[in-house]
């Protein structure tokens, strides 16, 4: 199976066996319960709903309990559908997916809803530099020239203004999964991820690294320049 959903516990670093740092991000994986099975003959795709973080019946209405009792499984707080391989047709409801599909070395992607930063102005939003704060210029935080007053008298399609930020999905490729601990459900992924702490994220295997035809990270290999060696050292790896 390539598709997992987790929660975004938090960020913390671990170190490399050279000792260098790497920032990292926890993320709490599975484990997923299927809860309904899609096929061909019947609804036209091959796709199986999967289902996180188990939840009462009180508040679910009379159709949701029926499509959890359809499947024989308990209800859900979050179900996303993903898509099937030849490889997972044996998958059905009641099948269970932890963080055992991804191994240390695997490249994967992640898809969440970002922080939402409500509404902004150019510089937080679009990176403006403003004009010149002193002698009572007046012209700290503003977007500046809007367009053109004779032709064609109005603001062109696509001029970045301010207004509303973040809360958008976003999908971030080819992170390298730096370890996994089937103990806590946990899977440690090198970078960030798109949404906040306890956020809902979908993991998936990269695209992106099957593309080039990477499957595992390459060795680094630290060069002996003693300038570059400085500049480690000057930054804590």
């Amino acid at each position: 199976m390539d598709f997992i959903i987790g929660r975004k516990a938090g960020m913390t670093q671990v170190f490399a066996p050279d000792g260098g740092p790497v920032p990292v991000t926890v993320v709490e994986v599975g484990p997923c319960t299927v809860v309904q099975r899609k096929t061909a003959e019947k609804d036209g795709y091959d796709a199986v709903q999967l289902g996180f973080l188990p939840r009462g019946e009180k508040g679910l209405s009379k159709a949701e309990l029926g499509h959890f009792k359809k499947g024989g499984v308990q209800p859900f707080r979050v179900v996303r559908e993903v898509p099937l391989t030849e490889a997972d047709k044996d998958l059905q409801p009641g099948s269970v997916l932890d963080v055992t599909i991804f191994d240390r070395g695997d490249w994967v992607d992640v898809a969440g809803v970002t922080k939402g930063r409500g509404f902004q102005g150019v510089i937080k939003r679009h990176k403006f530099r403003g004009g010149p704060g002193g002698h009572g210029g007046m012209f700290d935080r503003l977007p500046g020239s809007m367009s053109a007053s004779s032709f064609p008298s109005r603001i062109i399609k696509g001029k970045r203004l301010p207004g509303h930020m973040g809360a958008v999905q976003q999908t971030v490729q080819g992170l390298l999964v730096v370890d996994i601990q089937p103990d806590s459900n946990a899977i440690l992924i090198r970078g960030a991820v798109p949404g906040p702490k306890n956020g809902i994220v979908l993991l998936r295997r990269s695209i992106r690294v099957k593309r080039i035809g990477l499957e595992k990270p390459k060795e680094q290999v630290r060069s002996m320049n003693p300038l570059k060696a400085s500049k480690r050292a000057a930054r804590g790896g």
